[in-house]
């Protein structure tokens, strides 16, 4: 997606290490709050001694969290909207870009409700749990699902609040979305005995009284200012621009989770033991994820505001230190996991067997925050400028490089060709969008002078 939109004014500003770490510190903290409410809610059915519902909730929370990934779109568009719109400092185009965000989310969360039948037919079919694990699925997932439309008003509020830089606003809302969760599963699951179907209850009231707390601070930062029309609101140039952001982050997002599903059913057939060891590994890249994911959201912020405000500087200052902390950090989760990781390998498993595998391919699990580390950073830059477009065409010719290194390692290398695959996918995706990065920054601030 191209188009941006631009008032021809500088509007300087400066950018620090303080300002990206005020961004990225508390978006890390936030997306490590989630992890926590995956064991808690494990840990509430795992105390109840029933197998089947311990299988049945970790079907369900599967098929959920592949449903709403796919709409992380929501998120992203509405960060690089705002951002750019803050860099204006455009107030009344802010609150229009977080109506449209929240009319979007709350259309595809009721779509995902009428849906939610059909999604779990599918589900079932595709999973194949049966008896009691089946009717676990069935339980969690039609109540979780009853939360679609708060789930995905909470990533248009958690986008506009990253848009204007509010790390702390947003780390809040993750704390008490998933703190009202954590209680709730413990109390309802637990305490009450409802099982599965408290853990789910839970989940549904903690999205509810997120995404009542952000839109209550959110209207807030509003009073006093007038509410855009509603022809402003629903102007088709507005949200054929959203609508083209959207499909195109859309399109990356499927691309990307068809990529770690291939590396699973590819590990699958290469016996049970390398399929835990690799899923072992895997933790490894998901705990570099969270840091590299804060300093992307902290790109994200600085590289729209820069473009809305016009100031070239501060889009290059940006890039240069959210780029510093994220190899920085990347080395030291490296070092981290070569050292430490035979140590949360034996943590992690009690197999022998499984211990041993993931010890020989522990190296190629502890560079992936190295290899991916221009990845996410690029993401973050090319979703603030709202380059959608370029993003969408990189991923694609990432994912190609990607088959063309498993079809070439994986026969001759095994499982160690896996990884091998799975880090160069890393490298090609950041690698990629750099080189397109100093031509789009030329035609973009050569546009808004």
């Amino acid at each position: 997606m191209d188009h941006q939109e631009h008032s021809g004014r500088v509007l300087p500003f400066e950018v620090t290490h303080r300002l990206v770490l005020s961004i990225a510190i508390p978006m890390t903290l936030g997306f490590m709050t989630t992890p926590l409410l995956g064991l808690a809610d494990t840990a509430v059915v795992g105390r109840l001694g029933q197998p089947d519902a311990l299988a049945g909730l970790a079907i369900g929370a599967v098929l959920f969290d592949l449903i709403f990934a796919s709409f992380n779109f929501l998120r992203s568009s509405t960060t690089g909207l705002t951002a750019q719109a803050y860099g204006r400092r455009d107030r009344h185009e802010q609150q229009a870009v977080f109506w449209r965000a929240l009319l979007s989310a709350l259309g595809c969360g009721l779509l995902l409700l009428l849906l939610s039948p059909l999604l779990l037919w599918l589900g079932i079919k595709l999973m194949g749990p049966e008896g009691g694990i089946a009717d676990a699925t069935r339980t969690y997932f039609s109540i979780r699902m009853l939360s679609g439309p708060a789930a995905l008003a909470n990533y248009a509020i958690l986008g506009f609040v990253l848009g204007r830089g509010q790390g702390r606003i947003g780390l809040l809302l993750q704390t008490l979305i998933n703190g009202v969760n954590i209680v709730l599963a413990i109390l309802l699951g637990l305490g009450l005995g409802w099982g599965v179907a408290g853990v789910a209850w839970g989940t549904l009231i903690g999205e509810a009284v997120g995404a009542l707390t952000g839109l209550a601070i959110v209207l807030r930062s509003f009073s006093g200012e007038p509410r855009p029309a509603r022809a402003e609101l629903l102007s088709r140039a507005k949200l054929t621009q959203l609508f083209a952001l959207n499909r195109d982050i859309l399109i990356r997002t499927f691309v990307l989770i068809g990529a770690f599903t291939l590396m699973t059913r590819i590990g699958n057939t290469l016996g049970a033991v390398t399929l835990a060891a690799n899923a072992v590994l895997m933790n490894f890249f998901l705990l570099s994820g969270y840091y590299l994911d804060g300093l992307a959201n902290a790109a994200e912020q600085i590289t729209g505001r820069s473009i809305g405000a016009n100031y070239r500087p501060a889009f290059e200052r940006g890039v240069k230190l959210t780029g510093l902390w994220s190899f920085g950090l990347a080395l030291a989760a490296a070092a981290f996991f070569f050292t430490i990781g035979p140590a949360l390998i034996r943590l992690l498993t009690t197999s022998e067997e499984v211990r041993a595998a993931a010890q020989s391919y522990l190296p190629w699990a502890a560079i992936t925050g190295l290899t991916g580390a221009l990845a996410f950073l690029m993401d973050g830059v090319f979703i603030g400028a709202t380059w959608s477009r370029d993003m969408r065409n990189r991923m694609l010719m990432s994912f190609a490089g990607y088959l063309l290194a498993l079809a070439v390692f994986v026969p001759t290398l095994g499982n160690h060709g896996l990884w091998l695959a799975m880090n160069a996918f890393l490298l090609f995706r950041g690698i990629f969008l750099v080189m397109g990065l100093k031509k789009r920054a030329d035609q973009t601030f050569r546009l808004a002078q």
